[in-house]
C-alpha cells in the first residue's frame, strides 16, 4: 500500500509528541485522525496537516467516547494501519503515603486502561480488513524503566504500558498486528520541558537536565511505522543525550 492509503490515529495529537508525530506522519503521505481533549489544538494541528487530517475530540477516560473515535475512524476511511497510543498524564509529584486514591484511578485509567481500550478497538478493525494487519506504537517513558522521586502512579502505568505492549504483540501475530513501544526522555513538550527549570533527583537535589525536539521524536514514530509488517521495532529509547539517565546521576 502507498501511504497516501494508510491510515494513522495518534491520541494525544493537540500538543507535544503527538503533534510531532502526527506532523511527521501527514508529512510522509500518510492520512492521520488527531485524537485529544480539547478541539482547538487539534484543529490547528489539522490545519498545519491540511488535506489528509481528520481531527476527532476523545476523552480516552471514556469507553463510549473511545468507541466513537474508531467508529469515526472506520467510517471515514474504511481502515486503519497504526495506532499511535500516546495520550497520558501525570501527577503532582506528592509523596508516595499522600497520593490521593482519585489521583491514583485518574493516572491509571489514561495511561494503561485507555491503551487497553483503544488497542483492542484497533484490533477489531485490522483483523477484519484487507489488506489484513496494522501496527500499534505504545507511548512508554524512560519512567517504564526507571523512576523519579514520588512519581508511583506515572511509574507504575509506564511499567504495566511494557507488559501490554509485550502481550500484544504476541496476541497481534496470529492477525498480522505489530506492537512496539517508544520510550521517550525529556522532550521538550508542555510536560517534559519543566526538566529545563530543574527537577527533583534521587538524591534530593533539584537540577536542570537537558531536552530534546520532540520533532526528533516523531521522526522517531514515523521510523517504526514505516516498517513493512514483517518487522517490528519492539522498543525503542529515544532521549536527550545528556539527561542523567545513563550512568549513576
Amino acid at each position: 500500500m502507498s501511504t497516501a492509503e494508510r491510515i494513522a490515529i495518534v491520541t494525544g495529537a493537540g500538543t507535544g509528541v503527538g503533534k510531532a508525530a502526527a506532523l511527521a506522519l501527514a508529512g510522509a503521505g500518510w492520512r492521520v485522525v488527531l485524537s485529544g481533549r480539547r478541539r482547538e489544538p487539534l484543529d490547528d494541528v489539522a490545519a498545519q496537516i491540511g488535506d489528509g487530517a481528520l481531527a476527532v475530540s476523545t476523552d480516552v477516560t471514556d469507553p463510549d467516547s473511545i468507541a466513537a473515535l474508531f467508529a469515526r475512524t472506520r467510517a471515514e476511511f474504511g481502515r486503519l494501519d497504526l495506532l499511535f497510543n500516546n495520550a497520558g498524564i501525570g501527577a503532582p509529584a506528592v509523596p508516595l503515603e499522600d497520593l490521593p486514591l482519585e489521583t491514583w484511578r485518574q493516572v491509571v485509567d489514561t495511561n494503561l486502561t485507555a491503551l487497553f481500550l483503544c488497542t483492542q478497538h484497533a484490533f477489531r478493525i485490522m483483523r477484519d480488513q484487507n489488506p489484513r494487519g496494522g501496527r500499534i506504537i505504545n507511548n512508554g517513558s524512560i519512567s517504564a524503566h526507571a523512576p523519579r522521586p514520588n512519581s508511583i502512579a506515572y511509574t507504575a502505568t509506564k511499567h504495566a504500558v511494557t507488559g501490554l505492549t509485550k502481550a500484544t504483540s504476541l496476541d497481534g501475530r496470529a492477525y498480522d498486528i505489530a506492537c512496539g513501544q517508544i520510550d521517550i526522555g525529556n522532550a521538550d513538550t508542555p510536560m517534559g520541558g519543566k526538566m529545563k527549570a530543574g527537577v527533583p533527583q534521587a538524591d534530593g537535589s533539584l537540577r536542570a537536565e537537558a531536552v530534546m525536539d520532540p520533532d526528533h521524536v516523531g521522526q522517531a514514530v514515523l521510523s517504526m511505522a514505516s516498517l513493512p509488517l514483517e518487522a517490528n521495532v519492539q522498543f525503542m529509547t529515544i532521549m536527550a543525550t545528556k539527561m542523567p539517565f545513563v550512568g549513576r546521576g
